[in-house]
């Protein structure tokens, strides 16, 4: 029994497209964003952040491409969560990988209009962002497998410029610099500098979305996540430590431009490689927004295909086989909040969204393992269940210093999450459309359609 064609997505992803996705996704983290944990924590206190943020990632890949590979679907962390613990399990899981996608590209939609408007302070930094949601949305619209072909050109051109970036700052590096004031804020700093770190990593996970468009997802899933997560932690690192050690770290604290700023501080602000440097630097970003783009219009067909969402969220158009109201849907949502938040603030938000994603996954993993130990799992968790445990309790962790230095914005999380609770609850618009979707999608997988 299938699913209707309306509803269905096509398999085109190879491994080099996966990769490019993983990376493609994040590698806006390494361009902005996680500058402002050296406000919070200092060179040294952000790198201790970073240390023990690589760590927790690196564990959370390695266990939740298990859950990816067994049931590649493209409701990713709802998915596992459902089949783990039921529908409200899937909705807390659904509601906070939502808000992680929905929300983390107004950000980088800001710094693609800080970027151009360092190059042409003509150009409005907010037109600029809602401007490249309308281009890289219509990108989308095309398909899948030109979607990805043009993440993967843009992503090989982001690594390509973040190695020159290090090759042009890596002479100008003293140790000196990198440790002067270097935790100015002791171990609350280093506590504080969390979400900052986490935005060098976050969305990677994001390749189980379109896990339902890979082909023999089970091989080449495990492929393009693991080489996606070493490419991100050399790069963060790289970038990070010999960008601390050029000059004054303080003044590319609080900017959403510390790239061409520190190409600046080496070479001159009149010369023309800073410029260009800007130029090109808009490449990362655009890897990252356009991949995450792909990440939210699937995560929003999955809920809607699931009754979580209003249905109409869950058609793909007949000719391209994408869910275009989803894309539709979730560029509204982004052009408000750039039109009413701040990139900091956002920032907290998607990874809140994010780390309370991990902590459903990892129990996901854990009761799945428990309920259905004969369940397919083609990819293992190596040194289970240690992997998945540290990475839940680093989750954990982050997620406790998260909400304590950011009361307001938890609070906001949580009110959104009751508000579409409710909702949900007294609609129920998803016990009818959850029961008959989930029975038919797990025949498609028992049958390997």
């Amino acid at each position: 029994m299938i699913l209707n064609s309306t509803t269905s997505l096509k398999k085109a992803l190879k491994p080099l497209h996966v990769w490019a996705i993983a990376v493609g996704l994040v590698i806006s983290g390494e361009y902005f964003g996680w500058n402002y944990g050296w406000g919070v924590a200092g060179t040294v206190g952000f790198l201790i952040s970073t240390l023990l943020v690589t760590v927790m990632y690196v564990t959370f890949i390695f266990s939740f491409t298990e859950l990816t590979t067994s049931i590649p679907n493209a409701g990713g962390p709802f998915e596992y969560a459902f089949r783990a613990f039921g529908k409200w399990g899937g909705f807390v899981s659904g509601y906070a990988t939502l808000i992680e996608f929905v929300l983390a590209p107004p950000a980088i939609a800001f710094a693609l209009g800080a970027y151009v408007n360092f190059l042409y302070p003509a150009l409005p930094v907010v037109w600029v962002a809602i401007g490249s949601y309308v281009i890289f949305t219509g990108i989308n619209l095309l398909g899948i497998k030109e979607s990805a072909t043009f993440s993967l050109i843009v992503t090989l051109l982001a690594v390509a410029e973040l190695l020159l970036f290090i090759g042009i700052v890596a002479p100008s590096y003293q140790t000196e610099n990198f440790m002067r004031d270097s935790m100015p804020y002791g171990w609350q700093g280093v506590f504080a500098a969390l979400p900052f770190a986490i935005w060098f990593y976050l969305a990677i996970e994001g390749v189980a979305l379109v896990a339902e468009e890979v082909e023999d997802p089970h091989r080449n899933i495990p492929k393009g996540y693991i080489s996606g997560i070493l490419t991100l932690v050399a790069l963060a690192l790289g970038v990070m430590i010999f960008t601390g050690g050029i000059g004054d770290w303080k003044k590319l604290s609080n900017i959403d431009y510390p790239l061409p700023e520190s190409i600046g501080m080496v070479l001159g602000k009149s010369n023309s490689l800073t410029k260009l440097f800007a130029g090109i630097g808009l490449f990362g970003l655009i890897a990252s927004f356009h991949s995450i783009i792909i990440g939210y219009s699937r995560e929003i067909f999955a809920l809607a295909r699931s009754g979580f969402l209003p249905a109409v969220l869950s058609q793909v158009h007949s000719r391209t086989q994408v869910p275009h109201w989803a894309l539709l849907a979730g560029a509204f949502v982004g052009i408000v909040s750039i039109l009413s938040g701040t990139t900091n603030q956002v920032i907290v938000l998607s990874v809140l969204g994010a780390v309370v994603m991990y902590i459903m996954s990892m129990f996901s993993l854990f009761r799945l393992r428990k309920k259905e130990p004969d369940m397919e799992r083609p990819y293992k968790a190596p040194f289970y269940p240690l992997f998945p445990l540290l990475a839940l309790l680093l989750s954990l962790v982050s997620l406790t210093a998260i909400v304590y230095y950011n009361l307001l914005l938890s609070l906001l999380f949580l009110s959104g999450m009751l508000i579409m609770a409710a909702l949900f609850y007294l609609t129920d618009r998803g016990k009818k459309n959850n029961d008959q979707y989930h029975k038919l999608h797990q025949e498609e997988l028992e049958h390997g359609i």
